[in-house]
């Protein structure tokens, strides 16, 4: 099974950050690394089984939300290169928040079967890193 973990510390209350990352079909606090969300079926924003579309390329949906632990995960089902649906399956994202003495540690970490786990790591390890910095500037 592979995996990628990026983090970022940031210096904003937990609440902040978590108001403008839980919502699944908005990404604007990243303007620079997602271009598009495209809103699929009619799910709402943090309902399970919620869809989305990233960049034209990434078919998302929603499978776990916990807005008390700060907390949702998003499985890949489609997606280009190494996330394609016949080059990764069982691709579950995780994003995480939590307090630690008044800065927020967001953790964006991921887990996938893949013939190819490195190159599954080598694209999306960036894309995390660069969504994680955008969020950081937002509060910055």
């Amino acid at each position: 099974m592979g995996k990628c973990y990026n983090s970022v510390e940031i210096s904003a209350p937990i609440d902040d950050i978590w108001i403008a990352i839980s919502n699944f079909h908005d990404m604007s606090w990243a303007p620079d690394v997602i271009t598009s969300v495209t809103k699929v079926g009619d799910k709402g924003e943090n309902e399970i089984g919620a869809k989305r579309i990233l960049n034209d390329a990434f078919h998302e949906t929603l499978i776990k939300f916990d807005s008390g632990k700060y907390t949702y995960s998003y499985s890949i089902d489609d997606g280009p290169g190494p996330v394609a649906s016949d080059a990764v399956s069982n691709y579950i994202g995780v994003v995480k928040l939590s307090d630690k003495n008044g800065v927020c540690l967001v953790e964006w970490s991921s887990s996938f079967d893949s013939a190819n786990e490195d190159e599954v790591s080598e694209f999306c390890n960036p894309i995390y890193q660069a969504l994680l910095s955008a969020l950081k500037d937002k509060f910055s």
